[in-house]
């Protein structure tokens, strides 16, 4: 299993940042070519909204497990994680410009099921929480923002629980796939928040007897 580990992190550090930015983008104009010459079933659309919406979803997950497989098993993916963050913030723009351009297509009725349709609320949330995040994931940024760049990522779990309860309520009745999603979202924060919790408990206990 060590010699599979090291060879993984041997084979990611030869790989260039912008391939995987490359291979992340590739789909989208591939959806939209599928979607226009009726690949999509009747309803291109909406399917390419779901494509878009859960290729985002994905890539949020892709995001979260980084820390925790550095941490159990050893596995280097850091260097990636900042092209699968701006690749999220991406897909998702895709996924809100398809529903509002093609699909609802006035900004009268945008601003309507923004106001009026929950799932829509919650699905707008989470891009609001995503656009400060985009907006600092250069080493500018880092380096302008301090700590404070660290504090303003935790963001993207804010953005993730939001996703995945937007799908959720999305979804007609009861549907499998975006309850898995919801439980591999909330099982990788549980897991993040018990590695920080492990990470600091002399500094938690000094405070505690102040």
């Amino acid at each position: 299993m060590t010699h599979l580990i090291d060879a993984a992190n041997r084979f990611a550090r030869r790989i260039p940042t912008w391939t995987v930015y490359l291979a992340l983008a590739l789909p989208i104009p591939w959806f939209f070519y599928q979607g226009l010459t009726g690949s999509l079933g009747r309803e291109p659309i909406r399917a390419l909204e779901h494509l878009y919406g859960a290729w985002a979803l994905r890539l949020l997950i892709a995001g979260l497990t980084i820390t925790p497989l550095r941490r159990f098993f050893g596995l280097y993916l850091l260097r990636f994680r900042r092209a699968i963050g701006v690749m999220t913030f991406v897909y998702v723009l895709a996924h809100l410009l398809v529903w509002a351009v093609l699909d609802v297509q006035t900004l009268e009725r945008v601003w309507a099921d923004i106001l009026k349709r929950p799932y829509v609320t919650i699905g707008m949330a989470g891009f609001l929480c995503l656009v400060p995040l985009a907006a600092t994931s250069n080493n500018w940024s880092v380096r302008k923002l301090g700590p404070r760049w660290r504090k303003l990522h935790q963001l993207t779990y804010v953005a993730a629980v939001l996703g995945a309860v937007h799908y959720i309520w999305l979804a007609k009745g009861f549907q499998l796939e975006p309850v898995i999603y919801a439980a591999v979202i909330l099982g990788l924060l549980v897991m993040r928040l018990r590695l920080r919790n492990a990470r600091f408990p002399q500094k938690r206990r000094s405070r505690l007897t102040r």
